[in-house]
């Protein structure tokens, strides 16, 4: 199972430029509201676009989707561990909850 990050751990790496996030909604919801320099990369992708995108396998990559009832940032992050890559988390609560908290968005 993929290790967990809390919105304050998220939003502290973000602020440090240590952490790559991966938006796991893609399209249109990833061109509406994404987390700050948030990369697209859908679970039908990762196997194609993963190296190129994520070059670095022992880098700091966090998944999210929209809410802990969303499965897209589970699968992408577990096909990222199988693909090898070291250093992957979660943040569950999504998009919505760091919306909901006042933080700020980018849009595509």
């Amino acid at each position: 199972m993929t290790a967990l990050i809390t919105r304050n751990e998220l939003k502290a790496a973000i602020d440090a430029g240590t952490v790559t996030v991966v938006d796991t909604l893609g399209g249109e919801y990833y061109a509406k509201q994404h987390l700050p320099g948030a990369i697209a990369l859908i679970r039908d992708d990762v196997d194609n676009l993963a190296a190129t995108l994520l070059p670095d396998l022992d880098a700091a990559i966090v998944t999210y989707c929209s809410n802990p009832a969303c499965s897209n940032s589970g699968q992408v992050a577990d096909r990222l561990t199988a693909l090898g890559y070291t250093n992957v988390r979660k943040y569950r609560e999504g998009i919505e909850d760091w919306a909901g908290a006042g933080l700020p968005t980018e849009s595509a």
